[in-house]
């Protein structure tokens, strides 16, 4: 049976580094800690005195100051794994984490996992062929040598860069080994971490390379161990649960995120708030219970955003200075066709290009398949459509030489909404109203990526309140900003109500409404 030796490097929170420390070893497994050297001295000696008599717990043989980006983070970890090496003969897996990690399985399940893979995970990309890094530097990274920290002494780190460069003092690449990127957080098992160790000890030339390489802890592990290791026992993804914002900074999550998290397919997820007391607790908790049924199902990122984005109402994109003077023309009608199933509008849209003269175009911003003539690139991606939609509006007109045309948008579209009714032009607005059963809504929530075919039932019954209140509260919003020309046209109501709102909305005839309002299957799922 798998027992873990816990590679914990740290550097603040002692009391919860204890809590954490205590959970992880109540099984029987292990966890050696690496305490920053730089941190509180009085820290270090509560950790101490507080886990000092557990014989599954032990201290990095050396201790270190740490700096982000620096060798100081790998050979901190070389020295945490060196003692769990030696002080746990019993260990067969090494788990790398960190003081904002929590454990998200029970033991009994983490156990019988790494018992059934009997393989290392690690992510290793291909350094150079990857897209891993998205911006910055790429190879700058490994062929200058870098001797001081970016953020501590961002002065002498680009000096020296600049210097290195501008004499063309580059190295090569140890020609044996492929450089790999990845996470840090990875599980190994004990024969490659001794593995690895030997190698440290016998290739003194590739340790000297990474010694100087810039944030070493995305490359080490990940280059040796598959430098050592054949393919077919690697599983090139980590076990630890982390999302990051649109800037690159790890995601937070905090008490109300218990569920979402064991449903994920990971053992370990990062970062737990600081505050969210009870999240840890239950978490911590979890680990010793027996018989837990988990389902894994894989839908937490976008579960994760869709929740953290509700109530967030505003303009997304403002007016450029120069779209704020341009217009549509003052003879000319816009008609927005709002309506959240998109099948049903798409189908009214269609009988509207077939009983009238007037182009229609369906969800052109927010389907980048939508059919577009070629406009010179502008219609090219959902966000140039967006940044440009009064310039791009303007050229559909002049490309169908028309001066009507229905659009689709979804409702949540409040900014295109204001922005045309804001315009000279004449807009006139449609929403349709439709009935959405738990049927639908649980499709929805699968086709948007909030749920999938493992998702438990609780999770999607929780779910589905939230889904229908935000579905009305964006038929709200549209109703309350007093838009001019806002016509309803509802399921609910009878065909004689539709004809008449088509005749509004289109200015069309009473025939031609007619045809329109009993389009075949119209409100069908």
């Amino acid at each position: 049976m798998a027992r873990i030796a816990y590679i914990l490097l740290c550097h603040k929170d002692p009391e919860a580094i204890i809590k954490q420390a205590e959970s992880l070893t109540a099984t029987g497994d292990y966890i050696s800690i690496h305490f920053d050297a730089r941190a509180n001295p009085d820290h270090y000696k509560a950790i101490t005195t507080a886990l000092g008599s557990n014989p599954n717990v032990a201290f990095a043989h050396k201790r270190i100051k740490c700096g982000w980006g620096e060798w100081s983070l790998v050979e901190a970890t070389l020295y945490a794994v060196e003692t769990a090496v030696e002080k746990f003969p019993r260990a067969t897996h090494f788990y790398m984490v960190s003081g904002d990690c929590m454990v998200i399985k029970s033991s009994e399940y983490i156990h019988n996992f790494l018992d059934d893979h009997d393989v290392d995970f690690i992510e290793s990309f291909d350094y150079f062929e990857s897209d891993w890094i998205k911006t910055g530097w790429k190879e700058e990274r490994l062929i200058y040598r870098h001797f001081f920290n970016e953020r501590t002494q961002k002065r002498r780190f680009y000096a020296a860069f600049k210097l290195q460069r501008k004499l063309g003092l580059t190295r090569d690449i140890p020609a044996d080994i492929q450089v790999m990127i990845g996470s840090q957080w990875w599980c190994l098992r004990r024969q490659t971490i001794e593995a690895v160790l030997n190698f440290t000890q016998q290739r003194r030339d590739v340790m000297r390379f990474f010694r100087t390489t810039w944030i070493p802890d995305e490359t080490f592990f990940q280059t040796i161990v598959r430098h050592l290791v054949p393919a077919t026992e690697i599983r090139t993804r980590t076990l630890t649960f982390l999302m990051f914002s649109d800037y690159g900074m790890p995601l937070t999550f905090y008490n109300d995120h218990y569920d979402l998290l064991l449903s994920q397919d990971y053992l370990f997820a990062r970062k737990i708030s600081p505050e969210a007391i009870e999240l840890k607790e239950r978490l911590g908790a979890l680990y010793a219970e027996k018989d837990v049924n988990f389902q894994i199902s894989a839908e937490g990122p976008s579960l994760f955003k869709f929740l953290t984005g509700r109530g967030r109402v505003g303009k997304r994109f403002a007016s450029r200075f120069w779209e704020t003077e341009s217009s549509l023309g003052r003879d000319r009608e816009l008609m927005l066709l709002v309506c959240k199933k998109w099948h049903v509008a798409k189908r009214l849209l269609e009988k509207i290009g077939q009983e009238t003269d007037i182009p229609t175009i369906a969800y052109l911003f927010n389907e980048e398949g939508t059919p577009l003539p070629d406009l010179g690139g502008i219609q090219s991606t959902l966000g140039k459509r967006t940044r440009h939609r009064r310039a791009l509006m303007r050229m559909l007109f002049d490309y169908y030489d028309t001066n009507r045309l229905v659009v689709c948008l979804d409702p949540s579209a409040m900014d295109l909404m204001q922005d045309f009714f804001g315009d000279r032009s004449t807009t006139r607005m449609m929403e349709i109203q439709c009935e959405f059963t738990d049927d639908y809504l649980r499709g929805h929530a699968t086709r948007i990526g909030l749920a999938g075919e493992q998702t438990p039932q609780d999770t999607l019954e929780r779910l589905m309140p939230t889904i229908r209140r935000d579905i009305v509260n964006e038929s709200d919003r549209i109703r309350d900003a007093d838009f001019e020309n806002l016509i309803l046209l509802r399921q609910a109501d009878n065909v004689s109500d539709h004809i008449h709102a088509l005749e509004q909305f289109l200015t069309a005839s009473p025939e031609a409404a007619e045809k329109i309002a009993r389009t075949d299957y119209l409100f069908a799922d």
